[in-house]
């Protein structure tokens, strides 16, 4: 059998497209034959150079796929994408993430890794009255977390999220319901409104919901469908800022009622 023999002085060479140019990399064989020597130099260019950080984090998975460090490797990829920040990054580390959780369903990460899928919408979503894309995306994959992975530190994690982007969707569709009732497109604003009260029972400024709703039927001539939002705000929230307008519309409707008898 014949043997070759690889003088030290040569070296492996990796070339990487970046844009339209090419970045080369030099490997030494000794390293390059190691699983856990490749994954180390990957980490030591993780903060300075994550490009070729990324190069020695796949030639471990490329030359090592059932290596242990071949699943570190890949999971790295994906928070070195992940620490990058912008959108472009972000995206490829929500699609580095998924990669990971199917070939390594069973693994400790995997929380960890769907977690900061949820974490790469939550990080871009936008303020209430703005697009609410990201927010959706990320509530979706929040609640994976949770039915995926219940008994998880992530899963703790994921509640808290969960709550500050319904808590920004309900916001979202306050403002839209807000506006219809103040151009007086009282349909259009009750059944917006309506959307909190079943979608996000949590929202902190529910009696915000009571009222423009309440309101909203009471301009729409439906004074029986505005009682039971008035009644609610009135019993539930009697610090509300609202009080004393739904006060006067409760009196208002009551007088009418006595002018229409067997009417409530």
């Amino acid at each position: 059998m014949n043997k070759k023999i690889i003088p030290t002085s040569i070296f492996i060479v990796f070339l990487c497209l970046i844009g339209c140019g090419k970045k080369e990399m030099t490997i030494d064989p000794t390293i390059a034959s190691s699983d856990e020597a490749l994954f180390i130099r990957g980490e030591q260019f993780a903060k300075k150079d994550p490009e070729k950080a990324r190069l020695y984090f796949r030639q471990v998975i490329d030359s090592f796929p059932k290596s242990f460090y071949a699943q570190r490797a890949k999971i790295s990829i994906a928070d070195s994408y992940f620490e990058e920040q912008d959108e472009g990054s972000m995206i490829i580390a929500a699609s580095e993430y998924r990669e990971f959780i199917s070939l390594y369903p069973y693994s400790p990460t995997a929380p960890t890794a769907q977690y900061k899928i949820a974490m790469t919408f939550f990080k871009k979503m936008l303020t209430p009255g703005r697009d609410q894309s990201k927010t959706r995306q990320g509530l979706e994959e929040f609640r994976r977390v949770v039915k995926n992975y219940p008994t998880s530190d992530e899963a703790e994690l994921a509640q808290d999220k969960i709550k500050q982007c319904e808590e920004n969707l309900a916001e979202h569709t306050l403002t839209i319901g807000r506006h219809y009732y103040k151009v007086r497109a009282y349909k259009a604003a009750t059944s917006r409104l309506a959307e909190v009260l079943t979608a996000y029972p949590n929202y902190t400024k529910m009696d915000h919901i009571y009222f423009y709703l309440a309101d909203s039927y009471f301009g729409w001539d439906k004074a029986e469908e505005a009682v039971p939002y008035f009644t609610k705000l009135l019993s539930d929230y009697p610090q509300s800022k609202f009080i004393e307008k739904a006060t006067e519309k409760m009196e208002i409707i009551r007088a009418k009622a006595k002018e229409k008898p067997g009417q409530t």
